[in-house]
Order: structure tokens, then sequence, then C-alpha cells
């Protein structure tokens, strides 16, 4: 299988709108509507399409964020895989080549993210892939993880 991912453009925009998780996940992630329009808003977010043998079967955010301190801290801030291709190992396999494009881009750093306490799936992908709870939460009660190299 050939995995790629693609910067959202004029050309894929559509089809990533078209995007949706599962009934049962919708409360954990944002629409792409509305992930797009954040990172209109934020520059230093990255959307990109995730791709599998040229067929988009996903969608995620990522960029180095400020932080209070007034360094850059590196977030894997969205991350969905369209409902009909759910538990064929993409998420992970996609979470694992973001992982390398973020340190390929920006450099050996920590990579943080955010899950809701109640998403037991990501969570368990997360932690299998390194991340580890850090006892904080961002604004909205999620839990923040990080990933250090």
């Amino acid at each position: 299988m050939n995995y790629e991912i693609r910067k959202v453009d004029e050309q894929n925009s559509k089809d990533v709108l078209e995007l949706c998780v599962s009934e049962g996940q919708r409360g954990f992630i944002e629409s792409p509507a509305e992930c797009l329009k954040d990172a209109e808003e934020w520059p230093e977010f990255r959307p990109v399409g995730l791709y599998v043998d040229g067929r988009l079967v996903g969608f995620a955010m990522y960029g180095a964020l400020l932080d209070s301190g007034g360094g850059r801290n590196l977030w894997m801030d969205r991350l969905l895989i369209d409902v009909r291709f759910q538990r064929q190992g993409y998420g992970r396999r996609f979470t694992e080549l973001l992982i390398e494009r973020m340190l390929s881009e920006y450099g050996e750093q920590p990579i943080y993210l955010s899950v809701y306490a109640d998403n037991i799936g990501a969570i368990r992908l997360y932690e299998n892939l390194g991340f580890v709870f850090i006892h904080e939460y961002d604004s909205d009660g999620e839990m923040i993880f990080r990933k250090s190299f």
C-alpha cells in the first residue's frame, strides 16, 4: 500500500469536507469544515489529507504552536479517519507517518496532542506509540499527552 500525506488545497478541499467519523466519535473531534476554518485563523496549523493508494481516507492537522513561555511546541492537533475506512490500521499508520513528518519539518523535539478521557481507542493508540499523559488538560478539558525523543 502507498500511504501519502498531502497538503489540503483547492484541488482536494471539497473531498476533505466530505469526510466524517462514526456517530460515536463526533464529540471527540471537530468536523473537517471546523478544522479548515481553524487553520485559516491559525496559520501555524498545517491541514493535510491522508491518502492510501491515491484514495482520501482521512484528515489531520499539525503545527508548531506558541506556548505560555514564548517558545513553540509541536502539536498533532487533529486526526480523523473517515468512517468508511476505520478499523483497517490507517489511524496507527498515519500517526506514525505524521510523527516522522513533524520531526523532519521541525527537528527532533517532543510532540503533544490532546484527547478526551472517554476516547479510549485513541488513548490506547497514542500510548502504544509512546505518548504519555502529562497530567495536564487543555482549555476544553482534554488530556494532554507528550511523546519525547
